[in-house]
């Protein structure tokens, strides 16, 4: 089993800066990808940012620019640095991680999540 723990949310005002963190741990055999979602109430939930194992990143349109998702695979953590925040950022977001397990059979892929951070953006 793994477990992800997110931090760093709270809040900020518009045009501000905060820094997510996530710390994954347990046993992890091959993590494929680590990605943010967010959240807000009666949506569904999306992604925000993504990064493969080859630390290649995807970012949604609404974020380009303004965040950056990083990871340190020492330490199974990765990060969103969130800047120029704006009120429609305000969500509950999510770390994910898929990890990869081979078997003689083949690929079993397992995808976790953390139990969220709360963002609010607001004057």
């Amino acid at each position: 089993q793994v477990q992800l723990v997110e931090s760093g949310g709270g809040w900020v005002q518009p045009g501000g800066s905060l820094r997510l963190s996530c710390a994954a741990s347990g046993t992890i055999f091959k993590i494929a990808e680590m990605g943010w979602y967010r959240q807000v109430p009666g949506k569904e939930r999306e992604l925000v940012a993504s990064i493969a194992s080859d630390g290649s990143a995807k970012y949604a349109d609404f974020v380009k620019g303004r965040f950056t998702i990083s990871r340190d695979n020492v330490e199974s953590t990765e990060y969103l640095q969130m800047n120029s925040l704006k009120r429609e950022d305000t969500a509950d977001y999510y770390c994910n991680l898929v990890d990869d397990i081979f078997w003689a059979w083949g690929v079993d892929r397992r995808t976790y999540w953390g139990p969220g951070t709360q963002v609010t953006v607001s004057s």
